[in-house]
């Protein structure tokens, strides 16, 4: 019996045979969060045999013109996009919100920079609170995000494995650091946008929204009050949605005509859960529809405004 990858890898190229678009849309680089180069992704999906993929790299785009080029040479279609923070306020977590295909991509650019400064902030105190309990300095911390926009929580960790303290990214010692249930916890709140002012920000730059993993972020009140504000899609396929919130929001989608999207959230090693491109995907119809959907919407207002 094949086991689950390589049984997967052999379906991705028959599938790609057959002119099946298989679709991860959900890849971060190490602009960002991930520890792979754009290149690195690129090549990867290639071999696993998905034809189309998304960069949506945190709070930077600065990946997007490589990305196009590089796969157009591999024979991967490169979906432009961009995952933006928010802060539910209300509810009093994180929200991210994914940008794909923006017309105007220059506009959310000071949007991502002024994300970038509120992470960079937070982060700095991150990391000076963890060198109180734990011998590391913040120039290995920052060698460590070497390539990337900002300091995130992995390339903190990242160092805390150089140093010896831990094997792994995610493990007790992230939970211990990294969780509000943690009374040890180094938590600083980065109080990024609203996720209405995302929303809006999105459309103004021309761009499709979706919000991103709800079940990891239990975000589904937040859905319901996006919904009306015109929210576009939601990202119904990811490692940490369970089956029941992934029927939950297909329900949704379909009661309110919106798109779906999936995809591993890959980050390379930095990633939350053992998951390779490919793992999580976005089927056929729903790759074609966000491709189409800006045509779609044109069309249909076109149509009201007769």
């Amino acid at each position: 019996m094949y086991n689950n990858v390589v049984y997967c890898g052999y379906l991705r190229f028959f599938e790609r045979g057959l002119q099946i678009m298989v679709g991860d849309l959900h890849c971060h680089t190490k602009l960002s969060d991930s520890s792979m180069g754009i290149d690195d992704i690129i090549i990867l999906a290639q071999k696993r045999g998905i034809d189309t993929i998304a960069i949506t790299d945190r709070d930077c785009q600065a990946g997007t013109v490589r990305a196009k080029i590089t796969g157009e040479r591999k024979g991967v279609t490169v979906i432009p996009g961009v995952e933006l923070s928010a802060y539910d306020s209300k509810r009093d977590r994180y929200a991210e919100i994914i940008c794909y295909l923006p017309d105007y991509p220059d506009r959310l650019e000071g949007l991502c920079r002024r994300n970038i400064e509120v992470r960079k902030r937070a982060s700095h105190l991150m990391t000076i609170k963890v060198a109180r309990q734990y011998p590391i300095s913040p120039e290995l911390v920052t060698k460590s995000a070497t390539g990337s926009t900002a300091v995130f929580e992995q390339h903190i960790m990242h160092a805390l494995i150089e140093c010896g303290f831990t094997d792994k990214i995610f493990g007790s010692l992230y939970t211990k650091l990294f969780t509000k249930e943690s009374e040890e916890n180094v938590l600083s709140t980065a109080k990024f946008p609203e996720p209405s002012e995302i929303l809006e920000a999105i459309h103004e730059a021309g761009g499709i929204a979706v919000l991103s993993h709800p079940g990891y972020r239990d975000s589904f009140e937040l859905l319901d009050e996006l919904i009306p504000l015109g929210l576009d899609g939601v990202e119904v396929w990811h490692p940490q949605n369970t089956a029941e919130q992934q029927e939950k929001l297909i329900k949704t989608a379909k009661k309110h005509g919106l798109l779906t999207i999936g995809g591993t959230e890959f980050r390379g090693m930095y990633s939350h859960d053992t998951v390779c491109i490919g793992d999580v995907t976005t089927p056929e119809a729903s790759v074609k529809a966000l491709l189409g959907y800006k045509t779609k919407q044109k069309k249909k207002n076109a149509a009201k405004a007769k």
